[in-house]
């Protein structure tokens, strides 16, 4: 795995590739070959330059440890890889060496590399998340009948299914998906502006280098250079935020459901899966717990990015010299936390006898409102709910079902049948709009994906 230990919880592995230093030189590198062979097109560099700049730009040849000491030195990355990269191609042509990126400034190449650092992690992002939807959907369609309580404030309340909270889940996902696929859309745009952001190196062909280079690198080219316009990134930082935030719930929501006291979901296990150093019994919501701390993780990270966007006048003092970190491990802990819950919503085992045991095991009490609403429409609200309130407090303090109770009461009895509260706790009769809602989720996502 490409990460470092400390932050092998906070990220996958096909991420922490795409972060390595190999990568994020070979990023940086990327401009500048195609800085090159754009200028070349418009007759600015020498062809012969700009393949002799391409021949030597790998970044397995170059001394990465040299280069970190030196980006330190230097407060930028790209003042240390232009004379890197410079010194390559003079080794063999130095002529050539002179062409090296021209008309640039060192944020140029920063922050197009990590605009390219970001298109390849947006595949990987991605990937995942359609995962996930797939399995939230199969869950949803398969457990559209499978009865459980509601809870509200951690109590039990009315009964819902799990297919409905499944496909609220989903709902929430596809949401914060489709805002981060924008942001995406918005934020891939090449950064070339040059010493101040006018390309007055290049004369009147500023505008029709940055348009060549930007098709070279398969990016957006944008009306103006955006040295200290960080708004495209906040935006995508900030839709990472509210998807890792959802991802978040229903972590939260299957590892309560996985508590041994109600033990109605469990996670996928497998070879060193959940379990513990030193109780052997345990099943534990690893997955589960990496998307939380994700999720945890990512509100500061989106805090310090917006922290720094107040920038100064053409190029800033550290404000976006602090943001590559910040992006990497926002961008980093949002896949985590998408690959990890995918893999939850595959393989998570659902128990729907548990659940029909834990409707019972409440006595009928989650059903209270049921009958207060049937005896409002005789008695008035205030009177039926004082017989219910009654009711309810004898079936604490005598462990009896609600029902019997209230058969026993005369003022019950004498208006709702018995065979009407025969029927009160079947929880499949009191599930209201609960699958009109289930499928009004599914159908507003599967459509939405037919039309793209």
């Amino acid at each position: 795995m490409a990460a470092r230990l400390i932050e092998s919880l906070a990220t996958t592995e096909p991420l922490a590739e795409v972060f390595s230093d190999i990568s994020v030189l070979q990023a940086l590198l990327d401009f500048e070959v195609a800085l090159a062979r754009a200028e070349a097109c418009v007759g600015i560099v020498p062809k012969s330059a700009a393949d002799r700049i391409a021949a030597v730009a790998h970044a397995d040849e170059f001394d990465i440890r040299s280069l970190s000491l030196s980006m330190f030195r230097a407060g930028t990355p790209g003042i240390p890889v232009v004379q890197a990269l410079t010194e390559k191609v003079r080794a063999t042509d130095s002529a050539a060496a002179g062409w090296v990126h021209w008309g640039a400034t060192s944020q140029d190449v920063a922050d197009t590399a990590l605009v390219l650092l970001l298109k390849r992690a947006r595949t990987i992002l991605f990937s995942d998340l359609q995962r996930l939807e797939k399995a939230l959907i199969s869950l949803s369609e398969r457990h559209k009948a499978t009865v459980m309580l509601g809870r509200t404030l951690m109590q039990g309340a009315p009964p819902v299914t799990f297919g409905l909270k499944a496909a609220g889940w989903l709902g929430a996902v596809s949401r914060s998906r489709k805002r981060l696929e924008s942001a995406f859309d918005e934020a891939l745009v090449l950064q070339f502006g040059g010493a101040s952001g006018t390309l007055a190196s290049l004369a009147d062909k500023g505008t029709v280098v940055a348009r060549t280079l930007a098709e070279e690198l398969g990016l957006n080219c944008p009306d103006a250079p955006w040295h200290t316009h960080r708004d495209r990134l906040a935006n995508l930082v900030c839709c990472c935020g509210v998807l890792a935030a959802s991802l978040g719930k229903i972590a939260r929501d299957i590892n309560l459901l996985m508590q041994g006291e109600v033990a109605e979901v469990a996670e996928p296990g497998g070879e060193g899966r959940g379990g513990s150093s030193t109780m052997p019994h345990k099943r534990n919501p690893i997955a589960c717990a990496l998307t939380l701390a994700a999720a945890q993780r990512i509100p500061g990270l989106v805090t310090s990015f917006l922290s720094a966007m107040v920038q100064e006048h053409e190029r800033a003092v550290g404000g976006w010299q602090s943001e590559w970190p910040t992006v990497a491990s926002v961008v980093q802990s949002t896949g985590c936390a998408a690959s990890s819950l995918a893999e939850v919503a595959e393989g998570l085992s659902v128990d729907p006898a548990r659940m029909q045991q834990n409707i019972t095991n409440t006595k009928g009490l989650i059903f209270a409102e049921r009958v207060m609403m049937l005896l409002a429409s005789e008695l008035g609200r205030d009177i039926a709910h004082k017989l219910v309130e009654d009711a309810i407090h004898k079936s604490l303090a005598q462990n009896k079902d609600l029902s019997t109770l209230l058969a026993e009461s005369p003022e019950v009895s004498s208006r709702l049948n018995r065979s009407l509260l025969d029927q009160l706790e079947i929880p499949e009769q009191y599930l209201g709009s609960a699958e009109a809602f289930r499928e009004a989720l599914l159908n507003s996502i599967t459509s939405n994906k037919k039309e793209r």
